[in-house]
């Protein structure tokens, strides 16, 4: 059976989280024996590559506008597909999922994995989120299965478009945690191991990362800091106003910028924080979460439903965009003594989610 993915800007090592789904879901259902080609946008590409653990990469040109790049690139996805011969089509999120219709036209089953209501995200104008809700209405309505990552979205396409029949909750994963130590990559960063708060994700203002280095520099004035430092890892997809500003501030308060980080320089930072907080006001369900959580890490997450349904203990949250709050308890957190927690992760396991993709793939076989 022949696969094309569209709708992530690619893959390996993008940042973003449907990227993070994509590499880690595609390579585990191509290892299954299905023929999978990821299509990629070119202006989040510096590499060569042709195939990358079993999965073909096709790299399409994308105009470098935020507004219509995603809209373009699956337009030009979805022809190719076409002359691939592609027997499903896999779009991932709302934006890309508006151009359904345009592929079932084509003859293609379509599966349309719902990563959350973008529309909900403070960086789109007003006709851009006309636009993420039409295309929310188009893959809900024409996609022949809906993957949900989710109960909060199962319930909304519910409520919204009355889809019930071939919805499925598939979580996000986490892959094992690589527990590593990297003294001289922290030393270029001037941190010490367990004196850091880490926070990772891209730098747009639904993460309200500002409101994270509001709360540090409260935490600081009144003396509570205890030598912690702030360690932010990420950068933004287009430089604007806001993510200029977020460095700005970043840099005056002291907190550190590590940029987009993968591997051992990642996996160190997750090993060694004293706690990770994710302050955002949108979530579909946060990888970075639960990649913490998968370490045993602390952490401290606004009360918004994508985090509230993983379920953590009521002192884990706090109300969204209340920066006295997290202060508080950033407080709080820092001044107990270490300790790594259990949490139970089998709910996320990237194998047994690749499975139950795959059953839904072998539902148009033959």
């Amino acid at each position: 059976m022949k696969l094309v993915v569209t709708g992530t800007r690619g893959i390996p090592n993008i940042m973003g989280g449907v990227e993070t789904h994509c590499e880690e879901l595609f390579s585990r259902i191509a290892s299954r024996g299905f023929d999978v080609t990821v299509i990629r946008r070119s202006n989040y590409i510096h590499d060569r590559l042709e195939m990358w653990k079993g999965v073909k990469l096709i790299t399409l040109p994308s105009p470098k506008k935020k507004s219509f790049e995603a809209i373009i690139h699956t337009f030009r996805a979805i022809k190719k597909a076409k002359k691939l011969g592609a027997d499903i089509l896999h779009i991932h999120a709302i934006g890309p999922a508006l151009l359904t219709p345009y592929a079932k036209l084509l003859g293609m089953r379509v599966v349309f994995t719902h990563h959350g209501p973008d529309y909900d995200r403070d960086k789109w104008s007003g006709i851009a989120k006309i636009i993420l809700r039409l295309g929310e209405r188009m893959g809900c309505l024409f996609a022949d299965e809906v993957i949900v990552i989710s109960d909060v979205i199962k319930k909304i396409i519910a409520q919204k478009y009355g889809r019930i029949k071939n919805v499925h909750l598939i979580y996000n994963g986490v892959s094992r945690p690589e527990l590593c130590d990297y003294p001289e990559y922290f030393s270029s960063l001037g941190i010490e191991k367990k004196r850091y708060i880490l926070a990772m994700c891209r730098f747009v203002p639904e993460k309200n990362l500002h409101h994270l280095v509001e709360a540090y520099v409260k935490l600081r004035g009144k003396g509570k800091d205890l030598g912690v430092k702030l360690v932010l890892a990420g950068d933004s997809d287009f430089e604007d106003a806001y993510s200029i500003k977020l460095k700005e501030m970043a840099r005056k308060n002291g907190v550190v910028l590590t940029g987009f980080i993968k591997g051992r320089k990642l996996h160190s930072l997750l090993t060694n924080c004293s706690c990770f907080c994710l302050p955002s006001s949108h979530e579909g369900l946060p990888i970075a979460l639960l990649e913490a959580m998968s370490y045993g890490v602390r952490v401290l997450v606004s009360d918004i439903p994508a985090n509230l349904e993983i379920s953590l203990p009521k002192e884990n949250y706090f109300h969204c965009g209340n920066v006295e709050e997290l202060s508080e308890k950033l407080i709080g957190v820092i001044s107990r003594p270490l300790k790594s927690v259990d949490y139970d992760m089998s709910k996320y396991n990237w194998e047994e989610i690749a499975d139950e993709v795959v059953a839904i793939y072998r539902k148009y076989e033959g």
